[in-house]
């Protein structure tokens, strides 16, 4: 008896006022994929910018800790690295609302898509870096180094102390590499026309 009354509950809660029953609602597959909105999509994009770019600082903060702590080191190319990821991050959120609804769409669907753009800014600031150590760059602009010369012949010792012990000569000149490591990120144009001017230079020279 007390199933019968519960069936007949039942059967009343799932019918409208006027006795016919309701038919569930089912989002069809082409409601699913529908999609997303330009503003969503803008969202989505900055959401995992943010979070791809905080996990990449997180791990240097990491190694840098362990680098200052365990062996005294200030470890300059990942410092340089860092500033060319935020470079690389501060440049793409500022350009986000000028990317065609293609590219915001590629973008938010690919964790992959996101991760490289700040990571090309890290690169391309690794780059800037070699460029001042080889005197490629140079000028009273940029950053000079520190650095202690090879014996001769050099040795595997010269090529370890100049990697681990190489630093700018003053306070002035760590600003000037983190500023320009920054610009290298942020400019995605500015490494590559470096790269271009010096090889057009070489050029030149064999010309001439």
């Amino acid at each position: 008896m007390a199933l019968e009354q519960n069936e007949e509950q039942s059967r009343s809660e799932a019918s409208s006022p006027s006795g016919a029953v309701l038919p569930i609602r089912e989002w069809t597959s082409a409601e699913r994929e529908r999609p997303l909105t330009r503003s969503a999509m803008l969202i989505e994009v900055t959401k995992r910018l943010i979070i791809s770019t905080g996990v990449a600082l997180g791990f240097i903060v990491i190694i840098f800790a362990v680098t200052v702590v365990s062996g005294n080191r200030f470890m300059v190319s990942w410092a340089c690295f860092g500033c060319g990821l935020l470079g690389g991050f501060v440049s793409i959120q500022q350009r986000l609302r000028t990317l065609s609804d293609e590219e915001l769409g590629l973008l938010s669907q690919s964790w992959f898509q996101i991760a490289l753009i700040p990571i090309y800014g890290g690169l391309f600031a690794l780059v800037l870096y070699v460029g001042f150590l080889s005197k490629i760059v140079d000028g009273p602009l940029f950053p000079q180094f520190t650095i202690r010369p090879f014996a001769e012949p050099s040795t595997t010792e010269d090529v370890v102390i100049f990697l681990s012990q190489t630093y700018p000569k003053s306070g002035p000149d760590l600003a000037k590499l983190l500023f320009w490591c920054f610009v290298a990120g942020f400019s995605e144009r500015f490494v590559p026309q470096i790269i271009g001017g010096a090889e057009s230079g070489q050029d030149g020279k064999k010309e001439s």
